[in-house]
């Protein structure tokens, strides 16, 4: 039998009201997110809830494009997104299983792909 269990985010992130600093979709503390290292990243609501996971090879750039993209599936609900985790995960097969493992322990709202869960 194979244990696994949810990694530790290395960083969490919380939207601001009205951020009166630089922000990126209210965001302050954006910068926090390396660009350039790989992991696994969750957005929540308000209510602690798991709206999506998501993997990367460069962790800020990918978040980022969720906010913008027009094929986002967040796209209809970016305003929901009070927190965002990551989990620094440099390992791709780890990262996939992670991803996966998450969506289906948490019951990721917004993940549509590799959801096990009716």
């Amino acid at each position: 039998m194979i244990n696994i269990t949810i990694p530790t985010p290395d960083v969490t992130i919380y939207k601001q009201i009205a951020p009166e600093l630089s922000n990126i979709y209210g965001f302050t503390d954006f910068h926090l997110i390396p660009r350039d290292k790989a992991g696994i990243f969750m957005f929540y609501n308000d209510k602690d809830e798991l709206l999506f996971v998501g993997k990367a090879r460069k962790l800020r750039p990918r978040i980022k494009k969720h906010f913008e993209d027009t094929v986002s599936v967040i796209k209809m609900n970016r305003n929901e997104v009070t927190k965002i985790e990551v989990c620094l995960i440099e390992d791709p097969v780890h990262r996939e299983i992670y991803e996966t493992y998450i969506i289906n322990e948490l019951k990721a709202k917004y993940n549509v792909d590799k959801v096990f869960f009716a």
